[in-house]
């Protein structure tokens, strides 16, 4: 059953990357009329912020654009960083919603921050259960244990928490990146509809995950529900 949830919620996480991807791709052809590169216009709203402790770089990689609140930068992928289009911008602004969050103290971020730690620890956890199940070969035995379903349950409450407090953070990020572009004048009219499409594709990215986290919980607490009856 856990197989099958995982195939389901790969396939469709499969289709949105690869429509998000084409949309990049197709976005990163038009070019912002105001000729601002993805850093320019990353610089630009962190001035507009009064933002002046954080850091643009540019990083290797297709889409791992993200605020790091650890050591305050944005960092952007060669695309981003150097792009003058609609879909540079709005990842660019984006990223700056982030770091706009960190600095007015929103609180979803601020959990979110605070759930890293626990997060890494519960999806240690979780590696070390399956991949030892798999290797020993206990698998039967360990995932009949309710002892291992319940400290299963407690590491994936962790890991679906996580992924539900990381939506407000994403959408709230996108609302402040795309109102920004607007008021600043850096996308209007068709730009700025394709700059919202982009970035809700992005945002959907989040929910599968959710979901899918979500459904694991949800399967295990009923293993282990079923192995006290």
């Amino acid at each position: 059953m856990l197989l099958l949830i995982g195939i389901v919620f790969m396939v469709i996480s499969l289709l949105v990357g690869w429509r998000l991807r084409t949309r990049f791709n197709e976005y990163s052809e038009i070019p912002l009329r105001s000729g601002l590169t993805g850093r320019e216009v990353a610089e630009k709203m962190l001035q507009d912020y009064g933002i002046y402790d954080v850091r643009v770089t540019s990083i290797p990689g297709q889409l791992t654009d993200h605020y790091n609140p650890a050591d305050k930068t944005v960092n952007l992928s060669p695309e981003v960083y150097g792009g003058r289009s609609v879909a540079a911008a709005a990842v660019a602004a984006h990223e700056c919603g982030h770091a706009v969050q960190h600095a007015q103290a929103y609180r979803w971020l601020q959990m979110r921050t605070a759930l890293v730690p626990v997060v890494q620890v519960s999806a240690s956890i979780m590696n070390f259960i399956f991949i030892g199940t798999m290797i020993l070969g206990l698998g039967f035995h360990m995932m009949n244990s309710e002892t291992i379903l319940s400290i299963i349950v407690a590491a994936q409450a962790m890991l679906t928490l996580f992924a539900f407090v990381t939506l407000p953070v994403e959408f709230d990020a996108t609302r402040r990146g795309l109102a920004w572009l607007n008021r600043a004048g850096i996308t209007y009219g068709e730009e700025h509809a394709k700059a919202q499409h982009a970035l809700r594709l992005a945002a959907t990215t989040y929910v599968v995950q959710a979901l899918y986290a979500l459904s694991t919980l949800i399967y295990f607490v009923l293993r282990l529900l079923n192995n006290r009856e």
